[in-house]
């Protein structure tokens, strides 16, 4: 492997040199996840404490050059899929698992959100996944639900952020002060357009605390009480952290035991859902 090679811990939106895309070698997806950066101003709505964007800032995503992001796109997958690019990750990662709208923001904040999902679903080949990263904040928007609704056509899935289920929590976590009602309406809402959506959720401590009980039985009462209003989940995809925060409370971060993440799991199961964990 050169010096360029690409490693889980690494999710540099420059290494391909493009404006849109950049590959991440992805260890919830066992292989090459193809990113797509709609907030190239490092623009969101939420500012996440565990987040690797540099210098993050309040807004939404700027205007997105269609044109330059299908060239980007097309030429990268031909890249990926006939020339030398997968020199650069691991053996056991050389696959193409999904597409992922993430990068450096809230990515449904960009207008041109439906024009892109189609442009994806045009270029991409079937049998590879669309993924939604997002922090569903903005599931109420007319043209976000219809995005969602196309990309099931184009095999996707929405992976919705929920990091812990009390407002003092996500508070904390994500500095937003949503409310815990709206967060399971716009869940309900994604489901509705695009029934493969999970639960993502980061676990951490934070000044050497780890999540307390209380703030695992908040989040098991959310989960059931979206399974009792028959809003059904796919599962939840339980991750620590693997890289260091970019943002101000970085050094008061720290990842969990594998045990403690384990038994957390356990709990999650108990209540008959699938879980995904990634330490």
């Amino acid at each position: 492997m050169s010096s360029n090679s690409l490693s889980i811990k690494d999710h540099d939106r420059d290494s391909a040199g493009l404006r849109y895309v950049y590959p991440v070698v992805s260890r919830r997806a066992g292989g090459v996840s193809i990113g797509i950066n709609l907030n190239t101003n490092n623009a969101c709505n939420w500012r996440c404490i565990y987040c690797q964007v540099p210098d993050l800032k309040l807004g939404s995503a700027p205007t997105v050059d269609l044109v330059l992001l299908e060239q980007e796109l097309s030429g990268f997958l031909h890249s990926l899929q006939h020339g030398d690019f997968m020199q650069r990750v691991p053996p056991e990662m050389r696959r193409i698992n999904d597409i992922a709208l993430s990068g450096n923001g809230e990515p449904t904040s960009a207008q041109e959100f439906i024009e892109v999902i189609e442009l994806i679903g045009r270029l991409k080949p079937a049998e590879i996944k669309l993924v939604l990263i997002t922090n569903g904040s903005l599931m109420q928007r007319d043209y976000v639900q219809q995005g969602l609704r196309r990309m099931v056509q184009f095999n996707g899935e929405v992976w919705f952020k929920l990091d812990r289920a009390s407002e003092a929590g996500m508070l904390r976590v994500n500095d937003t002060k949503s409310q815990i009602e709206t967060v399971r309406r716009n869940l309900a809402t994604a489901i509705s357009c695009c029934p493969n959506t999970w639960i993502q959720t980061c676990w951490f401590s934070l000044d050497g605390v780890a999540p307390d009980k209380r703030d695992e039985d908040d989040y098991l009462d959310f989960l059931s009480s979206c399974r009792q209003a028959g809003i059904q989940l796919k599962g939840v995809l339980l991750y620590g952290l693997a890289r260091p925060s970019l943002q101000e409370e970085a050094p008061r971060l720290a990842a969990l035991p594998a045990q403690q993440m384990e038994d957390f799991v356990e709990r999650i199961r108990s209540l008959g859902l699938l879980v995904r964990l990634s330490v």
